[in-house]
């Protein structure tokens, strides 16, 4: 199974937060999960926000880099290019249900990359990319399920 899990997700596997042991149970099944720039991009400020808000400290903010680049590169994440056609999906997933929905622009890219790169499954601890998701048929886990 090829999983496209947005950041809240990947967020929640390295940092105890409420969703850490939803994403661990969903871990379990031993997906492929993708890894993008923006992911990566994402994990690195979110770890650093953390840091600001003062619920890491320096130190474990390093580890925490570590870590992350540790598992980049034994394979535990499926690397791959942002998808060439994901900002003009992105456009065209705006279009069609931002107003209905109250999407933000990183909600539709990530939506839109997963579709670009044709995942079996969406995971989201975010209600409007699952909701995002769902409207786009993709098998989506979420806060609900």
């Amino acid at each position: 199974m090829s999983v496209y899990a947005d950041t809240s997700v990947i967020v929640s596997i390295y940092m105890l937060e409420r969703h850490s042991l939803r994403a661990q149970q969903w871990l379990a099944a031993e997906p492929v999960l993708w890894l993008t720039p923006l992911h990566v991009a994402e994990m690195t400020h979110a770890i650093e926000q953390h840091v600001f808000w003062k619920k890491l400290t320096p130190a474990n903010a390093v580890r925490l880099h570590e870590t992350f680049k540790h598992h980049r590169e034994t394979g535990f994440w499926r690397e791959v290019a942002f998808p060439e056609f994901a900002f003009v999906r992105c456009m065209d997933l705006a279009r069609r249900h931002c107003s209905r929905l109250g999407l933000r622009t990183l909600d539709t890219l990530h939506v839109a990359a997963a579709l670009e790169l044709r995942a079996s499954a969406f995971w989201t601890f975010d209600d409007r990319q699952a909701a995002l998701a769902k409207a786009e048929d993709l098998r989506t886990r979420s806060i609900q399920t």
